[in-house]
């Protein structure tokens, strides 16, 4: 592998971990805020919804409160690593809607339709997966964000 691509992954990773309780307060706030929406506007969540699945309007709503949860999680401390493998786990249940909304040609207003689009949204569940996973892995930080002081810094579960 030539040295400025290998130069370029370090820096990269280095940057990445250099960013992670930045990154880990922007998951956090995304996932609020989905959730939130899960609530306030549930029609486009609830049309996603494989038809085989029964009451989609509450699977809509158990998802919002698991997604606020796990955002929320993710800034306490002495939890924060259940609820990675929380988002971990919503992330994965939701992707059949996802693939739903995809194969079936669902149309939600404001959203893109196009295959382009799917083409992003579907890998970015990955991303997404990742992106939880990485809080997931037991470390000991002592710069961990958290929304309850006094708590130790790092995570402890």
């Amino acid at each position: 592998m030539p040295t400025f691509v290998r130069n370029s992954i370090a820096s990269f990773k280095n940057n990445l971990q250099n960013n992670k309780e930045v990154l880990r307060v922007i998951l956090a706030v995304c996932m609020v805020v989905a959730g939130t929406l899960h609530f306030l506007v549930p029609d486009p969540f609830i049309k996603i919804v494989p038809a085989p699945l029964p009451e989609p309007a509450i699977i809509v709503y158990v998802s919002g409160i698991f997604e606020i949860l796990g955002g929320l999680g993710l800034l306490v401390s002495p939890v924060s690593r259940r609820a990675a493998w929380g988002l971990v786990a919503i992330f994965i249940l939701v992707f059949p809607a996802n693939l739903n909304m995809a194969f079936n040609d669902i149309h939600i207003d404001g959203v893109p339709d196009g295959w382009w689009f799917q083409a992003i949204r579907l890998p970015f569940q990955g991303v997404l997966m990742a992106w939880a996973y990485w809080y997931a892995r037991p470390e000991k930080n002592p710069k961990q964000v958290s929304i309850l002081p006094g708590f130790p810094k790092g995570d402890r579960a």
